[in-house]
C-alpha cells in the first residue's frame, strides 16, 4: 500500500471514531486534531518553503558560476584581440616609418647630387654684396690711375 492509501484509511477510520465518541470529548478531540493539523500544516508548508529557497539558492549560485566563467573566457577573448590589433597597427607604424626614413634619405641624396652641381651657381648670403661693398664714384680709378707699361717692375730691376 501506498502511503496515501494509509492516510486514506487513518482518515475514514478517525471520522467512524469521532461518529461514536461522546460530544464533550469529541470537542476535545477536535481541538486536538487541529491543534496538531495546524502543527504539521506549518511544519510541511517550511519544509516546502525553505527546499524551495534553498533549490533556487543553488540554482542562483551556480548561474553565477556559469555567468563568472562567460566573462572572464569573453575578458581573455577581447584582451587577445587587442593585443593582435595593436601589433598589427605597431608593425604598419614601423612600416611607415621606414618608407619615411627611405623617402627623406632619398630626398636629403638627391639634394647633395643637386647642390654640388649648382653649388657654383648659388651664391650663400656672405658672398652677396651689401651696398657699402659697391664702389661708389669716387673710387672709380680715372685715365690717371691706370699704370702703364712704363710704370710696371721688371725682373731685373
Amino acid at each position: 500500500m501506498d502511503k496515501k492509501d494509509v492516510e486514506k484509511a487513518a482518515l475514514k477510520a478517525g471520522k467512524k471514531i469521532i461518529d461514536h465518541t461522546p460530544e464533550p470529548v469529541k470537542e476535545k478531540v477536535e481541538e486536538k486534531v487541529k491543534k496538531k493539523a495546524k502543527e504539521k500544516f506549518v511544519e510541511k508548508t517550511e519544509g516546502k518553503l525553505q527546499e524551495k529557497a534553498n533549490e533556487a539558492s543553488e540554482k542562483l549560485q551556480e548561474t553565477k558560476e556559469k555567468n563568472a566563467q562567460k566573462v572572464h573566457g569573453k575578458g581573455e577573448d577581447a584582451k587577445e584581440k587587442l593585443q593582435d590589433v595593436l601589433l598589427s597597427v605597431k608593425d604598419k607604424l614601423s612600416d611607415v616609418k621606414e618608407a619615411g626614413e627611405n623617402f627623406q634619405e632619398k630626398v636629403s641624396s638627391s639634394d647633395d647630387k643637386e647642390k654640388s652641381k649648382n653649388k657654383r651657381k648659388i651664391k650663400g648670403a656672405n658672398q652677396i654684396k651689401k651696398a657699402t661693398d659697391i664702389k661708389s664714384s669716387t673710387k672709380i680709378k680715372s685715365s690717371n690711375d691706370i699704370k702703364s707699361s712704363t710704370d710696371l717692375k721688371t725682373m731685373g730691376s
